[in-house]
Order: structure tokens, then sequence, then C-alpha cells
């Protein structure tokens, strides 16, 4: 099934056609008349352009420059971006309340208060030229948007603040628009019920035409009900001990929350149950993984980011040109920026081709701990040998022979198609470009713009085009999409197990299936074939590396390590890569010195860090407002 921000040609996304702040710009933007508020609900089109107004705030974060509107990729331990952008502040722990790095709760709270007014407007539209069907679609369409700005929130936040269909008045006084926040089950009590109810509503479709890809669908609204409800069910917001002493202030104006804890103070483990029901949810309206259709493992997970509007999206970040993408991930010999990539640690990730995964930990000094099970020689990983290097499926070379360290060495697909590694060929529609070093001095590594890791992300540049002539093509990103489902259920049933709730008929061997489906489609045997031992536990932890490599780089691990908070084990201390300070000797020369692991940067995590701050501006304007935990 297609759905989600395709050409969206009625111009909700296209650049410059969005009225992107508020009501008071929507009407200072009508050039031939000025309109007072009850004129704009007579014609059609103005209503029309207020509905693309509400849905303006839904953030693009992959249409600009890597880095520069989100921290998800750029404080993960699964990423190094170069560029001196404010993630850099969460990654050294300089951020506070009166820094707070890409700070958008204004800006969707500004949504929500648009979704406000035009929910309680768009019926009194009396143009004759617009239809009830069309009324409907843009009324539930920005419910979805007023909802999930209040997800989104609450991802970065924990519990806000809910003013449901209030529209606050701003001339009020400063005392007057005191609030407390809402509790973390009172907000996810409102997303869920408030994205049922469009997922029920007749106007929201299951799937949309091709001119209308990018809307809300059926399945938009039960992805997001899934990954709440999983968040909600892990540790940080399921018990979380550290914030047991967030709670509210007494406010008679606000019984509901009126000294209220903030955050679940027990450990509930059926939550584990509603978030299985939820992802089987979504699995149930027919989704697919996607698969090229010539049993190629390389193609199938290349084409998931490559192939638009393909069978396993559920919702996308619009259908932007691959551009930034691109010039972020491309060396810079090859006239790229080049300055994304994966650190050592996420290199580490990937299983072998056997599906085993090979690194288990490290020693102190960085050293990694191999599982002998899995063929992989730490003495000798960093060893040159020359070997088949597979770009079949992904690229319009053929395979070909590479001599590189034996730590990039059978691999599983995902592992080639994700990860760019120094001293390989970068292949770009019919021409290859190398070999890239990026040891100093080299082709990828001349100024400030190179990967600091020395790896750089592969997967979502178009390798069928050559960007060296301006061609980059355009990409669908995945917001949410069946692979994320099928981890999102397989996690579920598994800590169900593993805490004694008991489980549906048949939901752990259903479990057990979409897991190898997944693993099928990246060419690895089923999981409990390769560890035929694995305790409930184990198979736990075998999922989170499963997410791990399957959604790399798609913003889900920022969220992962905060939620599951193993985050100060994993986006704190040294983040290693290559030896990128040894001299190249020579623009595509990788010299020994390079072949070395190497600390890049240390990062600071503190428990604080789980969540942002409220900023130093709201806490003075709002006193009911409850600060997050140790800021």
């Amino acid at each position: 099934m297609k759905n989600l921000i395709k050409y969206f040609t009625m111009g909700c996304f296209a650049a410059g056609t969005l009225l992107c702040t508020s009501c008071e710009d929507f009407l200072d933007r009508q050039e031939d008349e000025n309109l007072t508020f009850d004129e704009i609900w007579l014609s059609r089109n103005y209503v029309r352009q207020y509905w693309l107004n509400c849905m303006s705030f839904l953030p693009n974060f992959d249409g600009s420059f890597i880095g520069d509107s989100d921290p998800y990729l750029g404080a993960s331990d699964e990423c190094t971006i170069t560029y001196d952008r404010a993630y850099r502040y969460i990654n050294f722990g300089t951020w506070n309340a009166s820094t707070v790095p890409y700070y958008k709760m204004d800006s969707y709270y500004q949504g929500i208060r648009e979704c406000n007014i035009f929910m309680q407007n768009v019926y009194n539209c009396t143009d004759p030229d617009v239809t009830k069907a069309e009324l409907d679609k843009w009324y539930w369409q920005t419910r979805f948007a007023r909802a999930y700005y209040y997800f989104l929130m609450m991802c970065d936040y924990g519990p806000v603040f809910l003013v449901g269909d209030e529209l606050l008045d701003f001339t009020a006084s400063t005392e007057e628009l005191y609030r407390p926040r809402n509790t973390w089950e009172q907000c996810v009590d409102y997303v869920v019920s408030e994205m049922t109810e469009c997922e029920k509503a007749d106007a929201v479709q299951l799937q949309y035409g091709e001119t209308e890809y990018g809307l809300a669908t059926k399945g938009t609204c039960r992805a997001v009900i899934s990954r709440l409800l999983l968040y909600s069910a892990r540790d940080l917001f399921n018990g979380n001990t550290l914030y047991r002493d967030l709670r509210n202030p007494e406010t008679p104006d606000f019984p509901e929350q009126s000294g209220q804890n903030l955050f679940p103070q027990t450990y509930e483990a059926n939550k584990w149950l509603k978030a299985a029901d939820a992802a089987k949810a979504v699995m149930d309206l027919g989704y697919s993984l996607y698969r090229a259709g010539n049993d190629n493992p390389y193609e199938d997970y290349y084409g998931i980011t490559n192939v638009t509007w393909n069978s396993e999206l559920i919702w996308t970040n619009r259908y932007n040109n691959r551009y930034y993408w691109g010039i972020n991930t491309v060396p810079a010999g090859v006239s790229g920026y080049g300055g994304v990539g994966p650190t050592q640690q996420q290199v580490d990730a990937y299983a072998m081709k056997t599906g085993i995964y090979p690194i288990t930990g490290y020693e102190s000094d960085g050293t990694p701990i191999a599982d002998p099970a899995s063929g992989y020689n730490v003495a000798a990983e960093l060893e040159l040998s020359t070997w088949n290097y597979p770009s079949s499926g992904w690229s319009l070379i053929g395979n070909y022979d590479v001599t590189a360290p034996n730590m990039y060495k059978d691999r599983e697909p995902r592992f080639y198609v994700t990860v760019f590694f120094g001293g390989n060929y970068w292949l770009a529609g019919s021409s290859s470009y190398g070999p890239i070093s990026f040891a100093s001095g080299g082709n990828g590594n001349q100024s400030h713009d190179y990967p600091k890791s020395g790896y750089l992300v592969n997967r979502f540049y178009d390798h069928t085009l050559n960007s060296t002539q301006g061609n980059w093509g355009n990409i669908t990103f995945p917001v949410f999409r069946l692979g994320e489902i099928y981890l999102n259920f397989i996690e579920s049933v598994l800590e169900c197990k593993n805490r004694g709730v008991a489980l549906p008929s048949g939901y752990e061997d259903l479990a057990m299936e979409v897991w190898a489906d997944l693993r099928d489609r990246a060419g690895l045997d089923p999981i409990t074939d390769v560890y035929p031992n694995a305790s409930t536990a184990q198979l736990i932890d075998l999922c989170r590396k499963e997410r791990r490599v399957e959604l790399a780089f798609e913003r889900h691990r920022y969220f992962d390590t905060r939620t599951w908070m193993i985050a100060p084990e994993t986006d704190g201390g040294p983040m290693y890569g290559m030896n990128t300070n040894a001299t190249a000797g020579g623009s595509t020369n990788t010299p020994e010195e390079f072949w070395q692991r190497t600390v890049f940067e240390t990062r600071v995590f503190n428990n604080n860090h789980y969540l942002y701050p409220f900023s130093q501006r709201e806490l003075d304007r709002n006193r009911l407002l409850v600060q997050n935990y140790g800021w």
C-alpha cells in the first residue's frame, strides 16, 4: 500500500507555498483585500489555505542540511556529523534551560492553536464550490496534525500541557495563563484517543490516490499509537525512579493535575501487551516489506529509501529532493561535503553474513570482545586482504574486488548498503570514484568537511545517479514503516513473555514469523536458527541489535537508547572511528596508520539528559510549570 507525503499536488509541502506562522500572518498575506476573520470562511480557497497553514508546522527534517533542524542523528551514538551545529551542545553536556537546542515547543503550540481555530470554523464555510467531503478531509487531517504535534513534544519533553479545544487568550495577564503540565498518562491517553478517532473517521482513508500521497491514513494513525505505547512501556516512562519527585503544585484551578505525579510511579508490565496490540493493529492493515522481486537482499534493503512510495512505507517525511542527504554523504573528493557518518560502534553493530552478531562488548581501552562462534578475529580485524565487495543490486556497477580490512569482510547485506569505509570506491551512476581516503590530506579529508569517524552513511545516496552532474533524485524518507512496526511487535511480545504477561494465542509465533521475514529480506536466517538456545532475555537483546541495524539513521536510535535507559553507556564516553589524523601522503592513499580504532570525541550523557529541559523563558512566565528532572 502506498500513502504518504508524495508530490502532494495540493501544495501543502512545496517550498514557499506554506503559510508558516499564525492566523494573523495568514490574514496579512492576502494581497487582494483586507479580510476579516469571518470572511476567511466564506471562500473555499481561503479555507484551504488556512488548512495548509495548520499542516505547515509538521517538521521536514530531510528538507535541509542534515543536523540543521533536529538533533536526532547528530546526538545519537550511531552517528557523527562534522558540522558545528546545536547537537554538539547535547553531545558535550553544555546545554541548559537557557540554551535549548532545536527548541520547537513554541512552534508546535502555535500549530495546535491554528488547528483549534480551523477545526472550530471549517464547517462554517458557505462557498458553493466546496464539498462536504473536502471539509471533512481538511477537518480530520487537521485533527491528526494537532495530536501529532503533542506526540512530537512528548518524545522530547515527556508530559506537556494539553489545551484540548481551548483557544488560549493571549491578551490575558501572565497569571491568568499559568497552567500545570498534564501527567504522562493523561498525555498518552489523549494522543491515543485522538489518533483512534482520526483512524475511525470515514474521511481518513486506508490509502489515497497519487495526487494525495502525504495525507495521514488509518495506518499513519495506528503507527503513531504503536510507537507511543512502545515508548510508554519502556523504562523511561514506566515507573522510572529518577522522576519520582516530579509532581505538580497544588492548584485549585486545575484539579485533575493538582499535586499529581507527572510520571508513573510503579512499573506496569501490562503496558507491553498494549504495545503489542497496537503494533499488530498496524500489521493487520496489510502492509508488506519492500522487495524488488529478484531475491537480492542488497536491492531489497536499499529500496526501502530509494524506491519512492513503496509498499512498506506507512508515512514519510515528504517527497524531498535527495540533495541534502546526498551532499552530506558524498565524499569531498566527489564534490560533496561528506560529513555524516557512522561511528565505529555502529559499524561494529552489524551481523556477519551467518547472522551472528560478532561484537559483544569492549575492553576498557575500546578493544572489541568478539563472540567466538561468529568467526570474527579481533587480532586480525585491521589486517588488509583482498575480497569481493558486493554492490550489485544497489548500484549500476557490479561486484568488484577491494583491498580492505578484514573487519568489513563477510558482513550482512545491510552493512554494505549502509556503511561506506575508507579505501573503497564511491559509486555514482555508471562511474566509480576513488579510492576515497579519509586520512588527513586525502580526497575525503581536505577541509573541515570530512567524517570524523572515517566512515560515511551510504544508504541514502542514489548510487544509480551521478551527482557530479547534478543528478540527486528524490526520496520519501520513512517516518513510519512496516519494518519498525515488526520490531515494535517483536519487542513487546518478548517483554510480555519475559515479565509474565499472558499473550493472546498466536502472538509469540507471529512475532518469530515476522522477525524471520525481516531477516530473510536482509539475507539472513531466522534468529531462532542462528541462536537456537537463546533465552527470552537474550532474544530481547538480539531484538535491540536488530532494531539498531534495520532502522539505522532513520532517527530511532536517539529515542531508543533514552527510552531503554541505556544512554549513559551508549551515548556518553568515547566515540570511536578510524584514525583520520593519519597523513594520507597522496589524495587517494589510505596509510597503514589510518587503520586503528581511535577516539574522535568524548561525549557526555547525564541522567537529566534523557528529556529536554523546558526553556527558562517558559519557567519565568508560568509559575505552575515543573521543570524536568535535573535541570
